[in-house]
């Protein structure tokens, strides 16, 4: 998995790269089949943003959060892909299940 990350009207610091890393590699137990990860971190006034586009096999997920605190935006950043990868990888799930019974069936 390749992750991008960049900063907009903030410096990424060592800590922040650490932490985004960190996170995103817990994605990876659910799904690994990641090719890339683009994050983006910003602040707007006293919003603290964080958002990511990851390409997986067969579609892109998006998600974004706002906070106070970047540490707590980029949590629930990475919560929401884990809910998005984990739908994503049922419906592949039940579409190769559906596939395999369709196959079945005509067989017979």
């Amino acid at each position: 998995m390749q992750l991008n990350l960049s900063g907009q009207h903030v410096e990424i610091t060592d800590s922040l790269r650490d932490h985004v890393n960190k996170k995103f590699e817990k994605l990876t137990r659910h799904f690994d089949h990641m090719t890339n990860v683009h994050v983006i971190l910003g602040v707007e006034k006293l919003r603290q943003k964080a958002e990511a586009t990851i390409h997986v096999s067969g579609a892109d997920l998006f998600a974004s959060d706002e906070n106070e605190n970047m540490y707590t935006a980029i949590e629930n950043l990475v919560s929401k892909l884990d809910r998005q990868i984990i739908k994503h990888k049922d419906k592949i799930k039940n579409h190769h299940q559906a596939d395999g019974a369709q196959m079945k069936h005509n067989a017979s």
